[in-house]
């Protein structure tokens, strides 16, 4: 099996998720360790069901998952970001390794970053055909359900977090890169296929993971949002390509590099960033030019005329710095405006525009308007990265920002109020714009979700408990329902 011996390879110099080392069969091979030159079994099987082998098959070689890599002392080149990132490593030099050397330590055991990501765009590097075997050695039973998964993708019950495991932490580069593809943009602006592989996947990589919840997921599950909303009629009807191309684009970057702490605390902690931007929509500033940036890097648009790249770039910039959450009265205001004096007109570019601004915003503090099971896991996230702060804070001597200080705080009463003074009024005005069974499902879930954390915090008794549950999940199961379409108004 001689194709067995050359394996495409991405190393980052980032630790191994959490999620990665908690999962079963992370590698499987079916042959002896000593292929490797590598540590014994027992020393491997310490990460729990890691590598497993079949002492029957002394020839295959099965990579199963990512997230480990060998040392480049062992044959591996570092990557440097900018360089050309398809590398290889001949395992026959492991194999040739000195005994002398002595057994790789634990430490020696690094990333094998991105098998799965760039298996596709390697192939066409390496001229492999799409129906050769090898595409069907990683993980077949798992991207077969994240393929099944991706066909639902327009439901609003679209669970992230499971497609983040089933995608083994790539939901970000994958749903990206199937919207881009059922959308047709991938042939309208003539992107090349590797180029848009390596910018998702350079894009996912500058989310921070160890943010609780400014990451990648979050990422994912906003560009899931979007395309619910860039679905609906009002919108499907009038959305120009680039209109559809930039709405994924800004719900994709718009937290990228997000440092895990807000605007307050980078100006009072005099933050190199806060001086860049001059105080004014820091973080959305920093993720836009990190997004552009990206861009540039991955020459993806490199083939459009220089004026129209430059006017993609500064729309998206429109778009991702109105998700600057102190200006949230500003853009409401103005939507409620147009509401009511009925002059919204889609056929406008700049009308259209504005839209999509409305529709990110909503994408990205839809959380509370999610099914309960999503929107408490997304709740803890968030306060546990708001605690966290507030735990720094306190630690240097800082002034403990209210809404994260842990000692006079609950999950609760942060997402009540939340709910209650920022996500009730946004989608709201939504529902007046676009009056669909969606906008309806979405209110049904943030009134349920509201009472469920009231109910939480005032310890009600089982009787309400389950009643609430029961109306949730009938919520749930009517948010999963194809009988109407989506564009059509709820009984």
């Amino acid at each position: 099996m001689e194709v067995c011996y050359q394996l495409p390879v991405l190393p980052l110099d980032r630790p191994v998720p959490k999620h990665v080392l908690s999962r079963r069969g992370a590698i499987s091979f079916s042959s002896s360790s000593s292929l490797f030159g590598g540590p014994a079994p027992r020393q491997l099987s310490k990460r729990r069901g890691a590598i497993s082998y079949d002492s029957e098959d002394q020839t295959a070689l099965y990579i199963r998952m990512l997230d480990v890599r060998v040392r480049s002392q062992l044959g591996f080149e570092q990557e440097r970001r900018g360089s050309h990132p398809y590398l290889y490593v001949d395992f026959r030099i492991l194999h040739s390794r000195p005994e002398s050397a002595g057994p790789v330590s634990a430490r020696n055991v690094r990333r094998l970053l991105s098998f799965q990501r760039y298996l596709n765009s390697s192939q066409f590097l390496r001229g492999i055909p799409a129906s050769d075997p090898l595409s069907y050695i990683l993980d077949d039973d798992y991207t077969g359900q994240a393929k099944l998964m991706l066909e639902k993708v327009g439901n609003w019950n679209f669970d992230i977090f499971l497609f983040d495991r089933l995608t083994n932490g790539n939901s970000l580069v994958n749903l990206t890169f199937h919207l881009f593809n059922s959308y047709g943009l991938i042939e309208l602006f003539q992107l090349d296929m590797v180029k848009l592989r390596r910018f998702l996947v350079m894009i996912q990589e500058d989310y921070r993971s160890q943010n609780p919840y400014h990451n990648a997921v979050h990422a994912a599950d906003v560009t899931q949002a979007m395309y619910c909303y860039l679905q609906e009629p009002k919108l499907a009807q009038t959305l120009t390509s680039c209109d559809l191309l930039l709405g994924l684009l800004a719900a994709a970057t718009h937290d990228l590099d997000h440092p895990g702490v807000n605007q307050p605390f980078l100006i009072k902690t005099d933050h190199y960033l806060a001086a860049l931007y001059k105080n004014s929509s820091v973080l959305e500033n920093h993720h836009w030019k990190s997004a552009v940036g990206l861009l540039r890097e991955s020459a993806l648009l490199s083939h459009l005329p220089t004026e129209d790249r430059l006017s993609l770039e500064e729309r998206l910039g429109s778009l991702i710095l109105a998700t600057d959450i102190s200006r949230q009265n500003d853009y409401l205001s103005e939507f409620r405006s147009h509401l009511d004096k009925e002059d919204l007109c889609l056929t406008n570019g700049g009308h259209r525009h504005f839209i999509l601004q409305m529709a990110l915003k909503c994408a990205d503090i839809c959380n509370p308007c999610r099914p309960w099971k999503l929107c408490q896991q997304w709740s803890e996230k968030v306060t546990e990265e708001f605690f966290h702060q507030g735990d720094i804070e306190r630690k240097h001597n800082l002034e403990v920002t209210p809404l994260c200080d842990r000692q006079s705080n609950s999950i609760a009463n942060i997402q009540i109020g939340f709910m209650s003074y920022v996500v009730e009024p946004l989608f709201l005005e939504w529902s007046r714009f676009s009056d669909t069974r969606l906008s309806q499902t979405m209110l049904g879930h943030l009134s349920l979700n509201k009472q469920g954390w009231k109910e939480g915090r005032d310890k009600p008794d089982a009787t309400n408990s389950r009643a609430s549950e029961e109306q949730r999940t009938s919520v749930a199961k009517d948010s999963n329902s194809r009988v109407l379409p989506q564009g059509s108004k709820g009984s």
